[in-house]
């Protein structure tokens, strides 16, 4: 690490990259490298559509972290949260996730088959961003979120949980509130992924959470 400090590639539900010692359950990347020789972060903060959310050990690969002219390793607490910066499932370390996801993708489309990784990708990439590059925010109501839904309560990012509303830290949840049962809620995670979670697909959930509620 440059300096003995934690490497800029720590993802936040709202699609932010930090520099923290935690590492998370969960890395993915976004296409390639946004890091330069020194491993620093560029201004870059994607290479293409393909925001990959993987499993840490795979065939027992080994990577150096941030190597030269190579894909950017970014970590995630949990899935729902690598679901709420706007990635999905790899096609390779985690085919059976990603065919279920895209399974039910296109179920919830009324398509006959699954989806594809090109309209997948072209749809998520719509919605996890505006025309200035910042993360897009939408409405939903709270009522109607399933579990490991993202939203913004008290301008904090919260994960949806039961009946209560968990409270995101890199290290883990830290607090839960009650779930309001009806109103208008700030939705972090992008609409068509929801409509995956909304068909059964249950997002990996740190351990913090069940401690919490």
């Amino acid at each position: 690490m440059p300096g003995n400090k934690p490497l800029q590639n720590r993802m936040t539900p709202l699609g932010e990259i930090i520099a923290t010692p935690e590492r998370g359950t969960f890395f993915g990347n976004r296409g390639g490298p946004l890091h330069d020789d020194s491993k620093h972060l560029t201004r870059k903060r994607w290479v293409n559509q393909h925001w990959l959310v993987c499993v840490l050990d795979f065939r027992n690969r080994q990577r150096q972290v941030m190597s030269p002219r190579r894909y950017t390793e970014l970590f995630f607490l949990d899935e729902a949260v690598a679901f709420a910066a706007g990635h999905r499932p790899c096609f390779e370390c985690r085919y059976k996730d990603f065919m279920r996801f895209a399974g039910l993708w296109g179920a919830a489309r009324g398509l006959q088959g699954r989806g594809y990784v090109k309209e997948i990708d072209a749809l998520l990439h719509a919605e996890r961003l505006n025309s200035d590059r910042s993360k897009r925010l939408h409405s939903a109501n709270y009522g109607s979120l399933p579990d490991g839904a993202y939203v913004l309560f008290d301008d904090k990012a919260h994960l949806v949980f039961g009946d209560h509303l968990l409270e995101w830290s890199f290290g883990g949840y830290v607090k839960a509130h009650p779930r309001p049962a009806s109103g208008e809620a700030v939705l972090i995670t992008p609409p068509s992924t929801l409509t995956v979670i909304e068909a059964g697909y249950a997002p990996a959930i740190h351990s913090s959470a069940y401690m919490l509620v």
